[in-house]
């Protein structure tokens, strides 16, 4: 289906893709602390919704 040509670059890209995103935030980590702020507190609450609607569906299938 894909040529070793292919999966090598595959491999080669997707190491690359990750070193840069993970050197590219360590930059910006002063800055995300800032700026997102209790971000946190949204995911939870957004998380939180979601389990409510779970199971108020369940409940209401009987």
């Amino acid at each position: 289906m894909f040529t070793q040509g292919q999966m090598i670059f595959a491999g080669i890209f997707a190491v690359v893709f990750i070193i840069v995103m993970i050197v590219s935030y360590r930059r910006d980590i002063k800055i995300h602390r800032k700026q997102y702020k209790g971000s946190l507190w949204i995911l939870v609450g957004f998380l939180l919704f979601i389990a409510f609607l779970l199971v108020v569906k369940n409940l209401s299938k009987g």
